[in-house]
């Protein structure tokens, strides 16, 4: 039997997964099992910041294997410590929870935030905004955060306590907190499933200002837009503010499964011994991984992220149609004329293998794409896009 066989038989009907099926790579390239190469611009949804088979992430994955592949939180690992000193260094938040996963690095957000009310305000204070067409995880609580109607249909009842207000609508999001006991504000800078959507500054600025007036706590959700993504080494970086709790994964583990907590001087202190846990959290394989990836994301690689995502705005930008382009960074939405899962087919027809947000072509490469290897796929894109 072919694997996509064996796949369809064994494995749960969850994905509706592309005619093509994987065995190699390395770097932006991708190979199926019938020889035929493929540029990634995927990444794994964002997950293989530095591309496949990554030298220096397998030199640091396979040391770790060699000495200890797990220990659980009940005893010190470097790589654990090492990499909650890089990330606090980096961002100036204060202390770090790891998960292994960005739905878990959210719902312990979650917990941080109704919790911090419940010691000050009372336990009533537990009603969490979020934004219409945000995507926080899959888990049931970060279901119920998810502002978009069609992935709760299934699974009612949800978890009481989240509202959702419109992107951009500062006046929504105030009389949301009015009416209700709010303990948190939770949005995306970049809305990544939602259509890769990028909220206005001056909004965010406002959202920041609506949580100190209120002391509720500012959580940035930087699952997909985190660790280089858009530009600065976390979205919210782009807009001047100060969250209270930042969550993020996907990139940063390179490939292998991590979440991040991060907590600031308000929020460090809100979980005490034995209010939270994971088993597999702070693995040191994962670590080790996800310090190297860190490591690597200076203020210079950076910058050559905003140069490919430049060349791929101005290229794109007027193209027979191409009706709007969004994002940041190499985050990037295209609004095409024609259907997208017609673009997308084409693309992965022509040896480009994309992604889809709504109703747009999404693009997240590797960070460290080639420079040849992305204006190869968005010659291919264009022409897809022009069908």
């Amino acid at each position: 039997m072919k694997i996509s066989e064996i796949d369809k038989q064994y494995v749960a009907n969850t994905y509706a997964r592309f005619p093509v099926e994987i065995v190699s790579g390395k770097g932006s390239y991708l190979y199926s099992s019938d020889g035929k190469e493929y540029i990634d611009m995927g990444s794994g949804i964002g997950v293989t910041a530095f591309g496949i088979a990554d030298d220096e992430w397998i030199s640091a994955v396979t040391a770790q294997l060699g000495r200890v592949q797990h220990t659980s939180n009940l005893y010190y690992t470097e790589p654990c410590a090492r990499l909650a000193e890089l990330l606090c260094n980096r961002t100036g938040m204060k202390k770090v929870f790891f998960g292994n996963s960005g739905a878990e690095a959210n719902e312990c957000a979650i917990k941080v935030a109704r919790k911090y009310a419940a010691d000050k305000k009372g336990k009533e204070y537990n009603v969490i905004i979020t934004l219409q067409n945000s995507f926080h995880g899959r888990t049931l609580a970060t279901l119920s955060a998810t502002g978009q109607d069609k992935f709760h249909e299934l699974f009612n009842p949800l978890v009481p306590g989240f509202v959702h207000t419109p992107a951009n609508d500062l006046e929504a999001l105030k009389k949301a907190v009015k009416n209700n006991k709010a303990c948190a504000v939770m949005i995306e800078c970049v809305q990544g499933e939602g259509g890769v959507n990028c909220l206005d500054k001056d909004f965010v600025l406002g959202v920041q200002e609506v949580c100190r007036q209120n002391d509720l706590i500012l959580i940035v959700d930087e699952v997909q837009t985190g660790n280089g993504r858009t530009g600065k080494l976390y979205s919210y970086m782009n807009f001047g503010i100060t969250p209270d709790v930042v969550t993020t994964a996907k990139g940063l583990g390179g490939g292998l499964p991590i979440g991040c907590c991060l907590m600031n001087e308000k929020t460090e202190s809100v979980l005490g011994f034995g209010d939270h846990g994971s088993t597999f959290g702070g693995n040191p394989v994962c670590a080790a991984g996800a310090i190297s990836v860190l490591e690597r994301l200076t203020d210079e690689f950076l910058a050559e992220v905003d140069k490919k995502s430049k060349y791929v705005f101005d290229e794109l930008k007027g193209v027979k149609g191409v009706e709007s382009i969004s994002g940041a960074g190499l985050m990037i939405g295209i609004k095409t004329t024609r259907p997208v899962k017609e673009v997308l087919s084409e693309c992965i027809e022509n040896g480009v293998l994309c992604l889809t947000a709504k109703d747009k072509l999404r693009l997240l490469p590797a960070l460290n794409i080639p420079v040849e290897a992305l204006k190869k796929a968005v010659s291919v894109i264009k022409e897809a896009v022009k069908n």
